[in-house]
């Protein structure tokens, strides 16, 4: 959640943990609804944290920044919160200001190519993935989109190379591992899926990607007798 941090530490504000009491003002202001979206993403009540986003966002001075910042979070719960509607709304009034620069537009941008896909909408999400490369390509999540996206489009070579960049900024992150396996199984190459997998399970372990790259690999099949010799 790239998006709560950026705005929660730039407001002076932490994510609480699970067991902590709320220490939320109980009022209608800005710091108020901040503090209350931070606290529930904190808590994957991720619907909860995107309408308080939204709150803060109302309650700030127009023009403000920072409300840019706060729809543009709002968004990227709303996504987590599998809501691409709401989150499209909120992102493209997010990105309509200024208040959102360098690595902060470049994520939004994202976002609302991750929305427009989450809607089929393959076209307008390859528009925005294209928009968001110059500000968010060192950012592997947005080249393993990028791929995702790629494999929906059925452009394997683009998916191939994409996820190459994917694995070269963070070669040991499960979800990228296990996305690499499944370009790779599409190609035709089961060695180097195999591979990919193997390495997703034991970044995962028992996590939800490492099972799946672990019904990737039955499915796969026993490796070819006579393979590690070669």
């Amino acid at each position: 959640m790239k998006w709560i941090a950026l705005v929660a530490a730039a407001l002076g504000l932490a994510a609480q943990p699970a067991h902590a009491a709320p220490t939320c003002a109980d009022d209608g202001s800005s710091i108020a609804y901040l503090c209350r979206a931070v606290e529930a993403s904190d808590l994957e009540r991720f619907a909860e944290a995107a309408e308080a986003f939204e709150k803060a966002a109302a309650a700030s001075q127009p023009g403000e920044p920072r409300t840019q910042r706060m729809l543009a979070a709002a968004g990227n719960m709303w996504i987590a919160a599998g809501q691409p509607g709401k989150a499209a709304l909120a992102l493209d009034r997010a990105l309509a200001g200024t208040g959102l620069q360098a690595e902060q537009r470049g994520l939004a941008l994202l976002d609302r190519a991750r929305a427009a896909e989450a809607q089929n909408d393959l076209k307008l999400a390859r528009r925005f993935a294209t928009e968001a490369a110059s500000s968010a390509g060192e950012d592997p999540f947005y080249w393993y989109f990028s791929a995702a996206l790629a494999v929906r489009e059925n452009d394997l070579a683009t998916a191939k190379g994409a996820i190459g960049k994917a694995l070269t900024l963070a070669p040991t992150t499960a979800e990228i591992l296990f996305e690499a396996g499944f370009i790779a199984n599409e190609n035709g190459e089961s060695a180097a899926a195999r591979d990919y997998w193997n390495r997703a399970v034991a970044a995962d372990g028992g996590g939800k990607v490492g099972l799946a790259a672990k019904r990737a690999l039955d499915a796969l099949g026993a490796e070819p007798s006579g393979t590690a010799a070669r």
